[in-house]
């Protein structure tokens, strides 16, 4: 069963019994961009800041400089767990392989080695709880959760890695001034960078 189409400006769609799917996510007409899926429902996401678009241009710079060659950053696309599951991570990085067709639109969860999430004030719960919960139940090896420090544009990066025994994720890190890492790849960021975009 499909969603019904948004007919009248100022009407919302109304939901199938069973909840929304990753069909209807990519085919109701008029969904606001970087709409997800979780759960069944529909999540619309709320205009982010300036700090949170500069620590995405950070981590999205910092993750291609030593991005091995059958690898790709991607920025805000949807990752499909499951048919009512299809959320949006700030970056990702896949396999080049997945990349298939330049009008691809989303990722199947298989080909995602690290999911990335700034944390903002409408997102916090979904960022620090639902969506890591859903990745590691998926399992995506590897999760980043990014907050801001509070004192000044420095983003501060929760490092979590995938354990395949609870299929959950142990946290292995928290990095401050510079993220140095061996998974998913060799990755060494300055994050004190931020000051100078």
């Amino acid at each position: 069963m499909t969603a019904e189409s948004v007919e009248q400006r100022g009407r919302w769609p109304v939901p199938p019994p069973t909840g929304y799917s990753v069909d209807d996510l990519f085919t109701l007409p008029d969904l606001p961009p970087h709409t997800e899926l979780i759960d069944g429902s529909l999540i619309f996401v709320s205009p982010q800041s300036y700090l949170h678009l500069l620590s995405i241009k950070l981590l999205e710079r910092g993750l291609e400089q030593t991005l091995p060659t059958e690898l790709k950053v991607v920025r805000e696309m949807n990752v499909v767990i499951d048919q009512h599951n299809a959320p949006e991570p700030d970056l990702i990085v896949v396999r080049a392989c997945a990349i298939t067709d330049d009008r691809l639109s989303r990722f199947p969860v298989r080909d995602v080695l690290l999911a990335v999430e700034v944390v903002s004030p409408e997102s916090e719960s979904r960022d620090r709880t639902t969506k890591p919960q859903k990745y590691a139940t998926a399992g995506i090896p590897n999760f980043w959760r990014v907050e801001q420090s509070g004192t000044g544009r420095r983003p501060v990066i929760h490092v979590y890695e995938l354990d395949q025994v609870t299929n959950a994720y142990v946290h292995v890190g928290i990095h401050r001034d510079q993220i140095k890492v061996s998974e998913p790849y060799d990755i060494d960021i300055d994050l004190t960078a931020i000051d100078m975009l």
